[in-house]
């Protein structure tokens, strides 16, 4: 998270699909001003509205346009959420210049328990190689086992948009 440049002004930082909201709360608390999106907001709306923070309900999935694809952020945060038919667009969220740092299940997952579905879990590189081929410069790519909060293998990416 502290690779996110600049606190307070300027653009905001997304986090998307954002539970209940860990991310956002560190975000803002770094003085950042966070966008914070979930279909169910119910969790993180229960940590108030501290200034900075902005929550949308919205069901990424549900076949809308999304309300925030004209703005550019300058970083979108993704933890724990994958659907491809929508991360070319996550990736465009991203501004020139931006942060895109994304974790999710990967190939492999399926030993620990949910999710399991390969339609959930993301192949080794996939997402890094995804963001190379649209303008980031990728600084980590890992596919890994880890033991807390519980035991999964999640991929972590972490990527700065080109600027033009």
């Amino acid at each position: 998270m502290k690779e996110i440049q600049g606190p307070g002004t300027g653009r905001r930082v997304l986090d998307l699909a954002c539970g209940g909201g860990r991310h956002s709360r560190l975000l803002v608390d770094a003085g950042h001003r966070v966008l914070a999106v979930d279909r169910d907001v119910a969790r993180v709306t229960a940590l108030g509205r501290p200034p900075g923070l902005e929550i949308l309900a919205f069901d990424l999935e549900g076949g809308q346009p999304w309300p925030f694809a004209a703005e550019r952020f300058k970083g979108v945060v993704v933890t724990n959420y994958l659907y491809r038919p929508k991360l070319a667009a996550v990736l465009d969220l991203v501004a020139p210049g931006g942060l895109l740092i994304y974790e999710t299940f990967g190939v492999g997952n399926a030993a620990f328990g949910r999710p399991s579905n390969p339609d959930y879990l993301v192949r080794p590189g996939e997402i890094a190689d995804m963001a190379r081929a649209s303008g980031f410069s990728v600084a980590a790519d890992s596919h890994i086992k880890i033991e807390i909060p519980r035991r999964a293998v999640v991929q972590r990416v972490m990527a700065r948009k080109r600027a033009n």
